[in-house]
């Protein structure tokens, strides 16, 4: 058997989890959901969302890896032997998102050099989707694979796989500046926004509540979904890295420390990102409205606009896209992470055997993305994955574990190991309140997607980007599970 490495300490635990957790999503995600669900109205839906069940849930699976030692597959296989699956299709689903997440660090790469030279000149807009992407008019439309690209994607990986080289001994020391190092240039950037001319626009436009989209059940799904994305529950990630911690451990307050920062991260860079818009919507003279862009645009198009106009902008560039890559990194290398530990756990291989093997497949696939309609392809699975896949695994795996397994046992085990106790209300939130919600959300954005299809895209690509890999990932999940049992049926 492959030996399992440790954490040297809590402190490095909930470090890396922190890392997992606040990534790209927390910068750009969080304030364009905001913006686009009601500002204040979304920030109440969130909140809400981390108690109900992020930290729940996060509870569940800190529970499951630690009590078993084992990655997601491994763990679910523990629970009962036709349970296996889903632990594939959990670190699956986190499989899909780092092909992509990696070419969004590679755009972070090549955009650190770009600030030294002001690149993207006076139209950062255009720069950015037609110059570096060179943006194709449809999914179908490839276009040509941009070298910048490709090379920044080649050294996000090597920053990826360097990162767990060794699994939690590397992550233990790299840890320290990929989590501590951002946070303080969060509040650089926190401290710079808000004391901008015009910053309070745009932050009464971050704060003020549309309280009537509190009635739409796509805000709570845009809610839910953000939180399980962010928090990194649903991936395997969290049972992977629980499963490092030592016998005695304070899980409780763990996911209380790791769930709580990784939202004030959200809350407080939402600031940052606000302030700024702020100021830029002054600078040009138009409604707030008008300068907010969604997802990529907000980091690559719209902050360079700004940090052109700044004093200094080659150091606030530089300051920015390392502040992105390295949010981005703890991120990307804890999806590989929980991927890796199931690959050894499974075909008890060597740690960096399991981690190349990873990593080179994953690369290989990310190769779509780094073509001209590579953004249309990265939208359309992102969507699916936030809205279909993790929903969908995480209600799979409430009910799982609280229906075919005895959840007080996990209960009974957290509270051994920990100093703040819970009580029986989680078991009843892991068995009906949180599985209610979900369902609820995922048929509302189900009905929602028949209705109109995402963005207006050819039915065609969001059959392939969309439908087919959301089917396609438990699918497979039970493939590698029935490997197992013939490989066993063999020995015998």
């Amino acid at each position: 058997m492959a030996v399992r490495e440790q954490w040297a300490n809590r402190r490095v635990f909930i470090l890396a989890a922190i890392g997992s957790a606040i990534g790209l999503g927390n910068l750009w995600r969080f304030p364009f959901k905001c913006y686009e669900n009601g500002g204040g109205a979304f920030l109440v839906a969130y909140f809400i969302a981390l108690f109900t069940a992020g930290i729940p849930i996060l509870l569940l699976e800190f529970g499951l890896g630690h009590k078993f030692k084992l990655s997601a597959p491994s763990a679910f296989k523990k629970v009962g032997k036709k349970f296996e699956w889903l632990g594939w299709w959990a670190v699956l689903v986190g499989f899909v998102i780092v092909t992509y997440y990696a070419v969004v660090m590679a755009w972070g790469v090549i955009y650190t050099y770009f600030s030294v030279t002001q690149e993207w000149g006076a139209d950062p807009t255009n720069f950015f989707f037609n110059d570096f992407l060179g943006l194709t008019d449809s999914p179908f439309n490839l276009g040509k694979i941009q070298i910048p690209i490709l090379i920044g994607l080649v050294i996000s990986w090597v920053m990826i796989v360097m990162s767990i080289w060794k699994g939690a001994k590397t992550v233990s020391k790299v840890v320290y500046a990929t989590v501590v190092l951002p946070w303080i240039l969060l509040v650089v950037f926190v401290i710079r926004g808000v004391t901008l001319p015009g910053a309070m626009v745009g932050i009464s436009y971050y704060l003020t509540p549309v309280f009537s989209k509190l009635l739409d059940p796509s805000v709570w799904a845009a809610a839910y979904g953000q939180i399980f994305y962010s928090v990194s529950i649903g991936f395997g990630i969290m049972i992977a890295y629980s499963s490092f911690l030592p016998e005695k451990s304070n899980i409780t307050s763990s996911a209380l420390i790791i769930g709580i920062s990784d939202a004030l991260t959200a809350f407080i860079g939402g600031f940052a990102v606000f302030g700024t818009l702020g100021y830029y919507a002054q600078l040009k003279g138009v409604a707030i409205t008008e300068v907010l862009k969604g997802g990529p645009g907000l980091a690559f198009c719209t902050y360079p606009a700004v940090i052109s106009k700044l004093p200094l902008p080659q150091f606030f560039g530089i300051l920015f896209f390392v502040m992105l890559l390295t949010l981005a990194v703890d991120s990307a290398f804890s999806l590989v992470e929980a991927v890796a530990s199931a690959v050894q756990d499974k075909w008890n291989i060597k740690h960096r055997t399991a981690l190349l093997s990873v990593g080179g497949i994953s690369f290989i696939f990310g190769l779509i993305f780094v073509t001209g309609a590579g953004l249309l392809w990265l939208d359309i699975v992102d969507h699916f994955m936030e809205h279909f896949g993790l929903i969908a695994v995480v209600l799979v795996e409430c009910i799982v574990l609280g229906w075919f397994y005895k959840t007080d046992k996990l209960k009974n085990h957290l509270n051994k190991v920990s100093t703040i106790k819970i009580g029986n209300w989680w078991i009843w939130f892991i068995k009906i309140v949180i599985p209610a919600i979900l369902l609820y959300l995922l048929i509302s954005q189900f009905v929602n997607e028949i209705k109109i299809p995402y963005e207006g895209y050819p039915q065609k690509a969001l059959i392939l980007a969309g439908w087919l890999i959301a089917i396609l990932l438990p699918i497979l999940g039970i493939i590698f599970a029935k490997i197992r049992k013939k490989r066993d049926n063999q020995k015998k």
